[in-house]
């Protein structure tokens, strides 16, 4: 019986010495997430940036039904640009091409559509509601144009 108890009683010692422990170690590295998934406050870049190949595609219409800025409250400010609107088929490929701001800090958005010439589409609108990151910027007023109509106004 004694041996059984000196057996349980080791037994219960391993236990609890083997567990790692759930305690932080003040003198560990701090490394980054492997799957890199920290934020990082670089500008978003333009998804509908022409590509190469554009050149192979025809250009046709997009119908904005409307455009519109989006002001985050954050130091500095991050600009978005948000439109809404149609594409004249499904087939039709959304471009936009934002150009830096001129001497009067006017920054013209050019929005468009590419589309394969030899390609067979159904003639259908298709909608769209993207928003799109324009950037960090330098203090100053800035306006905000889209296929030469003011979407809107802002400041840094």
């Amino acid at each position: 019986m004694k041996h059984r108890s000196i057996w349980l009683m080791m037994l219960l010692i391993i236990s609890c010495t083997a567990r790692p422990s759930l305690t932080s170690n003040p003198d560990a590295a701090v490394t980054r997430p492997a799957d890199d998934s920290t934020p990082t406050n670089e500008p978003n870049l333009n998804p509908f940036a022409p590509l190469p190949g554009d050149e192979n595609l025809s250009r046709g219409n997009v119908y904005i039904h409307e455009a519109s800025l989006v002001i985050r409250e954050s130091y500095p400010p991050q600009i978005s640009l948000s439109i809404k609107g149609d594409l004249p088929t499904p087939c039709n490929q959304l471009r936009v091409q934002i150009d830096a701001p001129d001497q009067d800090n006017k920054i013209m958005v050019e929005v468009y559509s590419l589309v394969n010439p030899d390609k067979v589409c159904i003639q259908v609108l298709e909608s769209f509601d993207k928003s799109i990151g324009l950037g960090v910027f330098a203090n100053g007023h800035y306006s905000v144009w889209v296929n030469g109509k003011r979407a809107g106004e802002f400041d840094v």
